[in-house]
């Protein structure tokens, strides 16, 4: 489906109210929830989506069933997210599944999510430090994987991740409902988990990951370990070692930081177009291979950290920035595919906002592990319902195959 033209940071979208096609939500709910064993409960799952879509406000429970307006609704809906049996995975894959079919997406973005949250009691919230605005804020954090083209894109899956405090408090575990077995993770582990939950083929395209700070040599070892390709954005401080590559001298014997290295070979950088949306764009793009960086022994289970990969420079062709630093193991991509595939980053931010957050991804007050997936499971079908919606492009999917 190529005739969306939801734009990045442009007006909102129409009134969900006037655009929401009954029969493409019910088609749809059909098919994602065909895994889920009761016809109460995919009834149920129906009408939950429903109110995510059209409930005035904050997308709560009370809300949703006042929509519904119905006596028993508010205790059913309450059931059926927090304490029900059915599981969450299977309608994950179905979803991803469906969105490969009706909107194939170029590549996966895997971002970090962080909700605020005024107690202590929500499943995983713990005290902490958000580096883009250097606060610590009290919150659960989550990783979401996300279907992205140009002009749209879907979450498809979802991760808590959980801090040690959470884990190894007995009472509070088992009154959150974490399952038996569920350990601790790194950031890296979870980013990777969450995109192996849902079941895509190895081929089903690329990674592309903001790192920033983070443990850039553990990321890129695990996403290699299971052979997902990716392009991650990463801090202009990390160090890399230049690779020996045909007609690139040797100018740095050292590590140094990747923009510094960049720097070095400034009279490499050639321009490239990109045609976004609207007019032609023109980036200055530097690559030069490196060595990847490397893993301490004592983290080195499970991962990957051999090879040559492609470190990029990324910056306006009027000079107005420095270079954003990219890294990849694509090194054979051509440059204007890695340059689209940079700007999915802020594709994800702005449909999280604009979209997720207006059907309540961020909304659920309970307090269970299992309540919360259901929750942001139902919320990313109601994203796909309002993301296409607001166009005519449901009209041109293709129906769901049960």
């Amino acid at each position: 489906m190529g005739t969306s033209t939801h734009q990045q940071g442009t007006e909102p979208p129409p009134d969900l109210a006037e655009t929401l096609d009954d029969g493409f939500l019910s088609e749809l709910c059909a098919g994602l929830f065909a895994s889920i064993p009761r016809m109460d409960q995919r009834r149920r799952g129906e009408q939950y989506v429903r109110g995510l879509l059209l409930a005035e406000g904050r997308k709560s429970i009370r809300n949703i069933a006042a929509l519904l307006g119905q006596a028993s609704a508010e205790q059913s809906l309450h059931h059926f997210v927090s304490s029900s049996t059915w599981e969450w995975v299977p309608v994950r894959q179905a979803l991803a599944a469906y969105v490969q079919r009706a909107v194939p997406p170029l590549a996966w973005v895997i971002r970090p999510v962080v909700t605020p949250k005024a107690g202590r009691h929500s499943v995983g919230v713990d005290r902490y430090l958000v580096p883009e605005s250097g606060q610590v804020v009290n919150a659960q954090r989550s990783m979401s994987v996300w279907a992205v083209r140009d002009e749209l894109s879907v979450p498809v899956g979802w991760r808590l991740h959980l801090s040690r405090a959470w884990l190894e408090d007995g009472p509070r575990r088992r009154k959150a409902l974490i399952p038996e077995g569920w350990e601790e993770e790194t950031a890296e582990e979870c980013a990777v988990e969450t995109y192996l939950d849902i079941g895509l083929e190895r081929s089903a395209g690329p990674v592309v990951m903001h790192v920033g700070k983070a443990d850039v040599a553990r990321t890129v070892g695990r996403l290699r370990a299971v052979g997902v390709p990716f392009l991650l954005r990463i801090s202009g401080a990390q160090e890399f070692r230049q690779a020996p590559h045909g007609g690139v001298p040797l100018r740095v014997a050292g590590p140094v930081g990747g923009r510094q290295l960049l720097h070095a070979f400034r009279d490499f950088r050639r321009p490239v177009a990109h045609p976004p949306h609207t007019g032609t764009t023109w980036r200055h793009v530097t690559t030069l291979p490196v060595h990847a960086p490397p893993v301490p022994a004592h983290r080195r289970r499970g991962v990957d950290g051999a090879g040559t990969l492609l470190l990029l420079g990324v910056s306006p062709a009027d000079g107005g920035r420095s270079d954003d630093v990219w890294l990849t193991d694509m090194t054979d991509a051509p440059l204007h595919r890695l340059l689209r595939l940079t700007r999915f980053l802020d594709r994800v931010e702005t449909d999280l906002a604009t979209v997720s957050e207006e059907v309540g991804v961020r909304d659920f007050a309970g307090r269970s592990f299992s309540g919360w997936h259901r929750h942001v499971t139902l919320a990313s079908v109601a994203h796909l319902v309002a993301a296409v919606s607001a166009h005519e492009a449901h009209r041109a999917l293709p129906q769901f195959c049960h």
